[in-house]
């Protein structure tokens, strides 16, 4: 299948999406985009995320309640996540059946952390822009589905740098974003084209496309869409960046 032309994504490109609209989302239950048993890219590609290596910090930025994070943190990695919605995160730890405490994040005014009891996964809630390497650290690996395509695309650049600041050197970021007709239909999620992957991490990275595959459902359909793609991507930060 192949992309369409620029003036398509450019049809998106002045689409903005408030905080409130996602916790409307949120507490509408309108989240069909949570997968209840894991991605199945993520399963298929984890070796390449964590490259033979134990015990990494792993990232997932705009988490929601994705199941992946215990899937990952029962493997001994240690796990971070970031989400405007405390409805979303409680729902994981209740769903995972895990005990948490909550705390407030200094220096991140009404934002909240929190943490399971056993330590090895810590979400944070509130605007993914509010967090830098001095709050969260930096991280061996990135699972970032559902991130890049719900942030507006005129923060694209913006949700890079920053991203980019949180990286370790020769770390590791599976990377999922949609491929649709952006002509038919306005997003989220937002069509973001191979050329713009590279456009955005190019300089400080490899980039390679593991796999397109169809997602297409009944739901893409009523959106008026005739296919639905998801792309992963290999993304290797391979020299040491400077911090936002």
């Amino acid at each position: 299948m192949e992309e369409p032309g620029g003036c398509g994504s450019e049809a998106q490109r002045e689409r903005v999406l408030s905080v409130e609209e996602w916790l409307r989302k949120w507490s509408a239950g309108a989240t069909a985009f949570h997968k209840e048993h894991g991605h199945p890219l993520l399963q298929k590609h984890l070796d390449l995320l964590v490259d033979g290596r134990s015990g990494l910090r792993i990232f997932f930025p705009l988490c929601g309640k994705a199941v992946d994070m215990k899937w990952l943190a029962d493997m001994g990695h240690s796990i971070v996540g970031v989400d405007v919605s405390e409805q979303a995160l409680k729902e994981f730890f209740a769903d995972q059946g895990l005990p948490y405490r909550e705390e407030p994040v200094p220096g991140i005014s009404g934002a909240k952390k929190l943490q399971s009891t056993s330590g090895n996964i810590c979400l944070y809630c509130c605007s993914i822009y509010d967090l830098s390497s001095a709050i969260v650290g930096k991280f061996d690996g990135v699972w970032d589905r559902g991130a890049l395509v719900a942030v507006n695309p005129c923060d694209r650049q913006r949700y890079v740098t920053l991203m980019s600041s949180l990286m370790e050197k020769n770390s590791s970021y599976l990377l999922v974003t949609v491929l649709y007709d952006p002509t038919k239909y306005n997003g989220p999620p937002f069509y973001v084209p191979e050329s713009e992957v590279k456009s955005l991490f190019g300089n400080q990275c490899e980039i390679k496309c593991l796999q397109k595959v169809s997602d297409f459902s009944e739901r893409h359909k009523q959106w008026g869409l005739d296919y639905f793609l998801e792309a992963v991507y290999l993304i290797k930060f391979v020299a040491s960046l400077k911090s936002v």
